[in-house]
């Protein structure tokens, strides 16, 4: 991983930070039900293309992004960047420190050869290399490797604008409450990753998810040791819309309560 890219996507993420306190009404937007953009979305996207286009594999590489380009034939070209250049933004809008830049190097349609997860608020610069190893500000880590489920702290996303499976996910919800020490809401995929593969978290399973909000993060835990899948326990969570991630035992936790109650 380049020292020059991951300082300039940090950047991008001082500027975010610098218009915290900035956003008047008139900056936020609503892009769909319980959606939120903001001009911040925006610029940040667009210097984070113009930053990318440098550090690209090949001229036949693309942009699959959040707010400008998030309709794409993958077949158009070899390389992928795959973006979201704010990840939680109603946390942003609401001033809650939890929100990230996720940005993605995917092959095709589903080989992501980098991620790079930057939590601006903390200043944790998470990233990988596939067969390369995880990393947080320099440090290599792992999953964690806790196997007692009773000692699980699981992480989630509520369902937010797709509720054709609420009650499903609410019915997984509760049989959690009952087993698990903890049950997080982030508001922020992206994190939710990063800290599973940084060992806070256990396991994470979220539906309703599009690939710029999961393609780096599920890197970085598979690289520190952990599992990803949809909730069948196979290969489509970039473009199936589901995920579930963990160390091997709160993975396999959360595959077989996926396939009960999904």
């Amino acid at each position: 991983m380049e020292a020059k890219l991951l300082d300039e996507i940090k950047g991008v993420g001082q500027f975010i930070l610098s218009e915290l306190n900035n956003l008047a009404t008139g900056d936020i937007d609503l892009k769909g039900k319980h959606d939120l953009v903001t001009r911040v979305d925006k610029e940040s996207e667009r210097r984070l293309i113009e930053l990318l286009s440098d550090f690209s594999p090949s001229q036949d590489t693309g942009f699959l992004t959040e707010e400008f380009n998030p309709e794409v034939d993958l077949s158009e070209h070899e390389w992928w960047w795959v973006v979201d250049p704010l990840d939680g933004t109603t946390n942003y809008v609401h001033r809650i420190p939890v929100f990230a830049i996720s940005v993605a190097l995917m092959h095709g349609s589903g080989s992501v050869k980098q991620g790079i997860v930057y939590d601006i608020y903390h200043d944790f610069m998470f990233y990988a290399t596939a067969g390369k190893g995880s990393f947080l500000n320099g440090k290599r880590i792992y999953v964690s490797k806790e196997s007692n489920v009773e000692n699980f702290l699981i992480a989630t996303g509520f369902p937010f604008s797709d509720l054709s499976r609420a009650e499903e996910y609410l019915r997984m919800f509760k049989h959690l409450m009952r087993e698990v020490q903890g049950l997080r809401r982030m508001g922020s995929a992206a994190i939710d990753l990063a800290y599973t593969a940084a060992g806070k978290f256990d396991g994470f399973f979220e539906y309703g998810l599009k690939p710029w909000d999961v393609a780096a993060g599920s890197l970085l835990v598979k690289e520190a040791g952990g599992m990803v899948a949809d909730f069948k326990g196979q290969d489509n969570y970039l473009l199936g819309r589901e995920i579930i991630a963990g160390n091997p035992s709160g993975f396999e936790y959360l595959r077989k309560l996926c396939l009960q109650y999904f």
